[in-house]
């Protein structure tokens, strides 16, 4: 499975990427946010985006492969 969390340096989101990270059936976690998780690990693909209200253009990057 594949996830796409929005808010992940929030306390919420926090849990939510850490139980992500520790399931086994989760192989990608997709982490957008306007600020860097500071975080790095294999699961984790991040995109730092200012303004989310207008993702048009990173898009492309949010389709599943």
């Amino acid at each position: 499975m594949k996830v796409i969390l929005f808010g992940a340096t929030g306390m919420v989101g926090q849990g939510a990427l850490r139980e992500c990270l520790l399931d086994p059936d989760v192989e990608e976690v997709l982490a957008v946010g306007r600020t860097p998780l500071g975080r790095k690990h294999a699961k984790i693909r991040e995109i730092v985006h200012s303004d989310l209200y207008d993702l048009s253009p990173i898009t492309p990057q949010l389709a599943c492969a």
